[in-house]
Order: C-alpha cells, then structure tokens, then sequence
C-alpha cells in the first residue's frame, strides 16, 4: 500500500510537471517573462550622470526687468467666424514703474489669398458692387498694477552641455534641477479699447438668423428679391469698442551657474487674462446690388442700397488670454485668445495664436556716473 502511494504521488508530479510544456503553458510562461524583462531593464539601468550638482546664484532679481518690449510679428493667425485670416503684426509693450504698464497692438492679413478668406471668397464669387475691405485690427490699452509683490517660489532649469549638440541632444532625457527663486505677481486691472474691421459673407448670416433677400429694403422701399434670390452677398463690418478686465502675471528673473553644466536662466514674464468687451459703434454697411441680365449686362442704369439692419448685432463680448515673453534684448514671445468678440450675432466666436519674433527689450537706462579728475 506504501509503495502504491509513493508511486502515485511521484507520478502525479511528474504529470504537473509535464503540464508546464504543454503549448499554451509555454505561450504564457513567455508572455509573463516579456513583462518582466523591461522592469529588470530599469532596476538596472540607473543613469550614471543622475547625480547630485553644486550652484552659485548669479542673480535673482524679478523686479529688475526691462522697461519696453518692442514685438515683431511675423505670422499670427486666427479661427474668426465671421472670417479666418493670418498675416503680421507689431506689438509694443511700456511698464511704467511698478504702477502700470501700456500696450499697443496692429495686425493685419498678408494679402487677400494668403489669408483673408472672406475677401478672397468675395472677389471669386461676389454679385454685390460692395468694395471689401481687408482685415485690420488695432488694440491699445493699460494693465494697473492693484498689487505688485514678491514670494519665494522654485523653478526647474534643465541641465545643459555643450557636448549635447545635435543628435546627442535629440535623443537624450534631459536632466532638471529644482532651484529656490523669487518670483513677483501681479494682479492687474485692464482698461483699453479695439477697432477692426473685416468683410462679412451676409449669404451664411442669413441661414443662421433666418433672414431672406426680401428682408433688405431699398430707400426707395423696393426688396432685393425683386431682382434676385440666389445671388452672394457680401459687405463690411466696422467695430470701435472697449475691454476692461482682470490680469495676473508672473515674473521671474533668475540665473545660476552650475557645477560641471552650462548656467541655467528662467526670465519668463507670463501674463493670463481675462476681459468684457462692448462695442457701442458696430457698423454693417448696406448691399449695393446692381440687378444684371443673364449676359451679364445691368437692367439698371442706377445702383441701389439695401439696408441691412434686419441683420442682429452683439455688441458684447468676453475673450481668456495667454500671454508669454522673456526678459532679454533681443528674444521671441507668444501669445494666445479665445472667446467671442462682438459682431454679427452667431459669428462672433474667434481663437487667436500669435508670434513674435524677435522682440526688442531695454530697460530706457542708457545713464553711466561720471567723475572729475
């Protein structure tokens, strides 16, 4: 009986044993070291140069910043419903003091194809006599500083080589290395205003506000209908408006030299806000129609203009910002917005990208002490 058991015992073993090279056991043995082989990789795989390094601050000083920034800007572009354009533009930008600091900006499109889209539709497809303008926008107007102060705060500044060049430094994992600063906020009050003005294709304004050519009246009391029902109708749309709003900004003006690294610089001044709008002077010129046969040839000898006020007007609107630029003289910066500005009811929503390159920066302090003999 002993040995029949021990037989047993042994055989049955030797069956569980057998199991393990069965072909699916074989396919999950596998697959279990496959997960298991990057994990031994990184145990290790500890990198040799993650190791502890020595600083000497050189400057930390978030209030000695420049006082004028003078942007270029090459592209920008921007996703406006009443019409999509991208071209160039400038920027200037004063801090006066600690109290408060001024901007002016202009942009406009680079041409009517490359990219003023509703004026590069109108001039293929248009059957109105309107002239239509090109997209200009122009914004001026001051950030005061309601607090302006220091705390202690960190940054993280990569650790840099001059060995890490080209291919090297594409494929690398850059080290970072946390770093005690200062950093000053501001908490900002925006007060300014804005003109623009751009084509408008009327023939989608009307799907949205279920409008018709019936509904544009001449002085005269005659209806575009009367002469057409399919034709494109293209105008202008002028809007002089404010904004007033809220800012807060983030200074910080930090360098240190690393032990056995280049030096590491973090002189990013970023800016977010967020403003009404309200636009008391919103213009939408009328249609100046021409009725024409069908060779093309006016039936009259007289243009007539369509009142286009049955067309819904928002004067107000809101718009989130992001704004980023570096304290040096001569650098690059970026900006972006989202939101609603007023116009046309339902075309009103826009998002902007802009940037700038190079910008200018000096601190207007050109004074040196002088001393006699």
């Amino acid at each position: 009986m002993y040995r029949w058991l021990r037989y047993r015992v042994k055989t049955d073993n030797l069956i569980n044993f057998t199991n393990l090279y069965h072909p699916a056991m074989n396919r999950f043995f596998y697959f279990l070291l496959a997960l298991a082989f990057p994990a031994v990789l990184l145990a290790q795989g500890e990198r040799k140069d993650k190791t502890a390094v020595t600083y000497e601050e050189i400057y930390d000083e978030p209030y000695s910043v420049n006082k004028l920034f003078v942007h270029l800007q090459p592209f920008y572009g921007e996703l406006f419903a009443t019409n999509i354009n991208a071209g160039f533009g400038m920027e200037a930008q004063y801090y006066l003091r600690d109290k408060v600091d001024f901007k002016a900006h202009f942009r406009k499109t680079y041409s009517q194809k490359f990219y003023d889209f509703t004026r590069d539709l109108a001039a293929k497809t248009s059957d109105v006599d309107n002239s239509i303008q090109v997209f200009n926008y122009y914004e001026f107007g001051l950030n005061w500083h309601v607090r302006d102060f220091e705390e202690n705060s960190k940054t993280r500044m990569f650790l840099y080589k001059s060995s890490y060049k080209g291919n090297k430094w594409a494929a690398r994992v850059p080290l970072t290395a946390e770093i005690p600063c200062k950093v000053r906020k501001i908490y900002g009050a925006r007060l300014g205003g804005m003109i623009w003005d751009s084509g408008i294709h009327l023939n989608r304004v009307m799907e949205d506000q279920g409008l018709s050519y019936s509904d544009f009246i001449s002085g005269d009391g005659v209806a575009l209908s009367d002469y057409t029902t399919t034709a494109d109708l293209f105008t202008n749309i002028a809007s002089k408006g404010l904004y007033l709003g809220g800012s807060m900004t983030w200074i910080r003006n930090v360098a240190v030299q690393f032990d056995k690294f280049e030096p590491g610089v973090d002189d990013l001044i970023l800016t977010a806000y967020f403003d009404l709008m309200y636009a008391p002077s919103l213009r939408l010129d009328n249609i100046v129609f021409t009725p024409r046969d069908t060779g093309g040839q006016p039936i009259l000898t007289e243009q007539r203009s369509y009142n286009t006020s049955p067309v819904d007007l928002k004067k107000f609107g809101i718009r989130a910002g992001i704004e980023g630029k570096f304290n040096r003289q001569f650098s690059w910066a970026y900006g972006g917005e989202i939101g609603y500005r007023p116009g046309v009811e339902g075309k009103t929503f826009y998002a902007l990208i802009k940037i700038s390159i190079p910008v200018f920066g000096t601190n207007l302090d050109y004074s040196v002490e002088a001393f006699g003999k």
